[in-house]
């Protein structure tokens, strides 16, 4: 992997692409996201802008769905919704550098800080060339399973094995660059991106990176060990993890969906992917803010 110092990394890049294709996902199960991906449409068609929806979704009759062979002409992806909305985006671009603008129809919305109120304007904002691309970390998964890959995909916040519906806990071995770190009895680990800290990892009680640290951190769910604890490691080598106890099962959910079934003598391998995934921000974002008003950070 090029080796990439911290200020090349994280820079702002301003967003300034001539918009002349736009992908909008919307969350289904919400009425104010699809009534407002509807409106949205018709908005950008009257500016020129050709629209199209999810590959899996369905908007209306004047909306096609995009194909995934298209996916290289998209200018601009438009999330209307919450954060697992806003994930489901990102695992159809594929690793492909577009940027995706987030509005928050959900609850939580993290990722999709925008209001639903500011919808027009953030998108107006965005195709005046007002915004800036915030590049932000992806951590790619493989599985190998007698010397072959069996499973291969990559996340924005966090990849989870876990024991599923099993009731045992797992045990799993842990290295770092080929060294042994420990083995972890548990319920499962987390393997999490600084921008996944604030989600699952911060709920088993791991720490909050800031987006810039070059970082991985490695969370135990329900350890059976009080010793062990989370754990932070440079994203410049690969994590290592197997599954030790003979006949064992376990799941691989990568981004909040369950990608595969794991067994004895899986080997996963999690390595910090070559590309970066690009948040649509305003110029005046600043992370801490976002913290505090949707976390509560550091009330009293």
């Amino acid at each position: 992997m090029k080796a990439m110092c911290i200020s090349d990394a994280y820079r702002p890049v301003p967003f300034e692409r001539e918009v002349q294709t736009v992908v909008i996902v919307f969350r289904p199960e919400s009425i104010n996201a699809v009534k407002s991906s509807v409106r949205l449409a018709g908005w950008l068609k009257r500016r020129g802008i050709r629209v199209f929806s999810h590959p899996q979704q369905k908007m209306s009759a004047k909306v096609k769905k995009i194909k995934p062979a298209d996916l290289k002409t998209v200018d601009l992806v438009i999330v209307l919704g919450g954060d697992g909305t806003y994930l489901h985006a990102v695992r159809m671009l594929a690793g492909r550098k577009i940027p995706i603008l987030g509005v928050n129809m959900g609850s939580l919305g993290f990722l999709t800080e925008n209001r639903r109120s500011d919808l027009f304007t953030v998108v107006r904002m965005t195709l005046e060339h007002k915004m800036e691309m915030r590049p932000r970390a992806m951590i790619d998964v493989k599985v190998r399973r007698g010397g072959e890959i069996v499973c291969d995909s990559q996340a924005l916040n966090d990849v989870v094995i876990e024991r599923g519906p099993y009731t045992q806990l797992i045990n799993i071995s842990m290295e770092y660059k080929d060294n042994l770190v420990g083995d972890v009895k548990a319920d499962g680990l987390v393997v999490a991106t600084p921008t996944g800290s604030t989600a699952y990892n911060l709920s088993a009680g791991g720490p909050i990176l800031h987006p810039h640290v070059r970082a991985i951190v490695v969370t135990p769910i329900c350890p059976h060990s009080l010793t062990h604890r989370p754990i932070l490691f440079p994203d410049d080598k690969a994590l290592t993890f197997r599954l030790l106890k003979k006949k064992q099962k376990a799941l691989l959910t990568v981004d909040g969906r369950t990608e595969f079934q794991l067994v004895t003598g899986d080997e996963i391998v999690v390595t910090r992917t070559e590309w970066n995934h690009y948040m649509i921000r305003r110029p005046s974002h600043r992370y801490f803010d976002l913290l505090r008003e949707k976390l509560r950070f550091a009330e009293r």
